[in-house]
């Protein structure tokens, strides 16, 4: 492989306390950082306030100590994160680009609620013509469905795709007024000079959205930065692992008494890999070899 990247980064959600599929990405991530020289910047997404908690602020940095998974950029503890690390000292940047795409006309005023899309299906609010100051009402990018989309990834190949119909039309400023995680981790990613972004394959289809709003935007830098989309591991039960309090969180591990290299063993395990890792460099060493 040839290393190209200068920076990449941890952007976890402080919505649930971390669990091992996070712990997974955290390990890719700080393998590639190593093997290429890069710089990891540790980057919290806490815009969503009715699901952030500071108890799992504090939990993001507990796990990444745990583990000895060290970054180079950001705070360096809960009270730096919030001090000044916050997406909410980066309003001002996430507002121009939800102004350009309104200046645009890029986007639409949607009035519906989740019940709404599920009772009767896609969006139809694009046809009615609501002005952008309606109340209650978040705004949709209007998309291309037609348009390829053409992905950078970290081996260098370009990967071909177009936008999912889930994601059509899809949001980028809530009913709150706060923008929505596409728009937020774009304008992000763009700040701190990311050229490297690791993530599950269940994002890829994020990973095409974010790439037409950029293009919306009128950005081409973004199309420079590298992706890598790793499996997903599942609970015993099949499902895929969320955040949670329960016996896949590192909270729990960590507590009932599981040293980190039974933790990387255990993820190691769960992908059902030939061979073992005591640490983060050999569990990623599973699903992106040297």
């Amino acid at each position: 492989m040839i290393c190209q990247f200068k920076k990449t980064r941890l952007a976890p959600t402080p919505s649930g306390y971390l669990h091992l599929g996070n712990v997974l990405s955290f390990s890719i991530t700080a393998a590639m950082a190593r093997k290429c020289a890069a710089k990891i910047l540790l980057r919290i997404d806490d815009l969503d306030r009715t699901r952030a908690d500071d108890r799992y602020v504090q939990d993001i940095f507990d796990t990444l100590n745990f583990l000895e998974i060290a970054w180079d950029e950001g705070p360096a503890n809960a009270k730096e994160f919030i001090a000044g690390y916050s997406q909410f000292h980066r309003l001002g940047g996430y507002n121009d680009a939800l102004a350009r795409l309104a200046d645009g006309k890029l986007v639409f005023a949607c009035t519906c609620s989740r019940k709404d899309l599920l009772a009767r299906g896609p969006c139809l609010c694009k046809d009615k013509h609501f002005p952008l100051t309606t109340e209650n009402a978040s705004w949709r990018l209007i998309t291309d469905d037609t348009q390829e989309l053409i992905v950078k990834n970290y081996d260098g190949r370009q990967i071909h795709g177009f936008l999912p119909e889930e994601m059509r039309d899809f949001i980028v400023r809530k009913k709150d007024g706060y923008p929505s995680y596409q728009l937020a981790s774009v304008a992000d990613d763009l700040f701190y000079g990311a050229d490297l972004v690791v993530r599950g394959m269940d994002l890829w289809p994020s990973t095409l959205a974010q790439h037409m709003l950029a293009a919306a935007l009128g950005n081409d830098q973004f199309n420079q930065i590298a992706f890598l989309h790793h499996p997903l591991l599942a609970e015993p039960s099949g499902l895929k692992m969320s955040k949670s309090a329960g016996a896949t969180s590192i909270k729990y591990l960590r507590e009932s008494g599981k040293s980190k290299a039974e933790v990387f063993g255990l993820i190691a395990s769960l992908l059902g890999k030939h061979g073992n890792a005591s640490n983060w460099n050999e569990l990623a060493a599973l699903i992106v070899p040297d």
